[in-house]
């Protein structure tokens, strides 16, 4: 089965998709939440260092942004029913 290539351009990726794909294998592939609702406010807050670290290793480890992460814990925890 054919592994996914980097790509880094549009281009690239238009190209690669005008080939046969079926013998990709979609196993490598990871679900991604598209975020779809404008950001039109900002928050700044002071963290301690260690927090703050941590939190961007968390982020890494799933490959995103650290500050899209903050937004994922905050959406996750307001989503939740009120106990």
């Amino acid at each position: 089965m054919k592994k996914m290539p980097t790509m880094t351009t549009d281009e690239q990726a238009e190209q690669f998709l005008e080939q046969d794909l079926s013998d990709l294998d979609f196993r490598q592939f990871q679900p991604m939440q598209f975020e779809m609702a404008p950001k039109d406010t900002t928050l700044n807050m002071r963290l301690p260092a260690p927090l703050l670290a941590a939190v961007k290793a968390r982020a890494a480890a799933k490959k995103i942004p650290y500050t899209r992460y903050i937004r994922m814990l905050l959406e996750s925890d307001v989503a939740q029913p009120d106990k």
